[in-house]
């Protein structure tokens, strides 16, 4: 299951930074806007502590984790809409996303230049989201224009589109993203295909620095809009001090948590942020385990058993009969998979079992 989250933002707010401590993998990151012109990509594995249990119980000989891949898209400006800054081409690169992760700039900084020469978290925020808002305004308005003739003859999706680009556009000329728009499943089946920047889901990224001067920590109106907006919106949001994490990638174990406590870091921000996306996406993990390997498969949150087989293999969508499921904790309580089954934790489950996360399985098919 591929899945991928863009990585977008104003120049300078850190985001080539956060991709490279979140793949550790080398881009250009310098203090000038448009340094990354091109999009980089990184897959990502989702740190999961009970897929290393599983391992260590069975032994296994590699261990294989769930992963996301992460897009670093170049900085988008003021008119990136009417192609300023390359935005026609950034915007491009966004469209092809899951999802979208918002790097705002928090911490203040007199030696990082922002873009607009002041931080102000709201305004960072209003910029990039109105960018994407005239995109989309710009892509319904087009579709409602072509889709007149289908609608005259009568064709029933066409209808349907039509009503569902007019309740879209309404939205977003009133300055909001188009995921705040109500549409019943055949309105929304319709516009999938226009893949809209603002119909995909929103992450936002604070960057601060540890030990400085982040405005949301900080008194004054600017960190309080930043709040509001954050819990107004429903919005998923994580803290990383993206400079401190790129400095840490190479290091491990406990020397990274030591130099962590240095800077009053708890747990590790890119962690948080690379599982964050992965609700962001609603998904989930199932496992399986055993000697040869032990495996996190993705799927989306309430798939049937038949659906999650098919994430290994299309056989077992196909030609399904069954599948032996245990919970990863019960398994481990067990102590292997052969005494899980002797004391009657295995489950056998059929076609319409809703599989949950953490279910370890094993999959039959004819």
């Amino acid at each position: 299951m591929s899945l991928s989250i863009g990585i977008v933002g104003l120049p300078n707010v850190g985001k080539s930074t956060l991709f490279n401590a979140l793949t550790k993998k080398s881009v250009q990151a310098a203090n000038f806007p448009f340094c990354t012109i091109d999009p980089s990509v990184g897959v990502v594995a989702v740190p999961d502590r009970r897929l290393e249990q599983l391992a260590a119980m069975s032994s296994s000989a590699k261990t294989i984790p769930a992963a996301v891949e992460f897009v670093d898209i170049a900085g988008l400006v003021k008119g990136a809409s009417e192609g300023e800054g390359l935005g026609n081409q950034f915007l491009a690169n966004i469209r092809e996303v899951d999802a979208i992760a918002q790097v705002v700039r928090v911490f203040d900084d007199s030696e990082i230049t922002h873009v607009h020469g002041a931080v102000d978290p709201m305004h960072d925020i209003d910029i990039i989201n109105l960018e994407l808002v005239l995109a989309d305004t710009q892509t319904v308005s087009k579709r409602l224009g072509s889709i007149e003739k289908d609608v005259r003859v009568g064709n029933k999706d066409a209808v349907v589109l039509k009503g569902a680009l007019q309740k879209l556009l309404l939205t977003l000329e009133a300055g909001k993203l188009a995921r705040a728009t109500y549409l019943d499943e055949r309105e929304f089946e319709q516009v999938k295909g226009l893949h809209l920047l603002t119909m995909k889901p929103f992450m936002y990224v604070l960057n601060k620095k540890s030990a400085g001067l982040n405005v949301h920590e900080q008194p004054g109106e600017r960190g309080e809009q930043l709040k509001r907006f954050l819990e107004d919106a429903g919005a998923y949001w994580v803290e990383v001090d993206a400079g401190v994490e790129d400095e840490l990638k190479d290091v491990h174990g406990d020397d990274a948590q030591e130099f962590r406590r240095e800077f009053g870091i708890i747990e590790s921000g890119v962690d948080e942020l690379i599982k964050t996306g992965y609700a962001l996406l609603d998904l989930i993990s199932f496992f399986t385990t055993g000697e040869k390997e032990t495996r996190a498969w993705t799927i989306q949150r309430g798939s049937t058993a038949p659906i999650a087989g098919a994430a290994i293999h299309s056989d077992f969508r196909d030609k399904f009969i069954r599948a032996e499921t245990i919970g990863w904790e019960a398994l481990l309580q067990a102590g292997s998979w052969s005494a899980a089954r002797e004391s009657g934790k295995i489950r056998t489950e059929g076609k319409e079992y809703i599989v949950q996360d953490g279910d370890v399985m094993e999959f039959r098919h004819s």
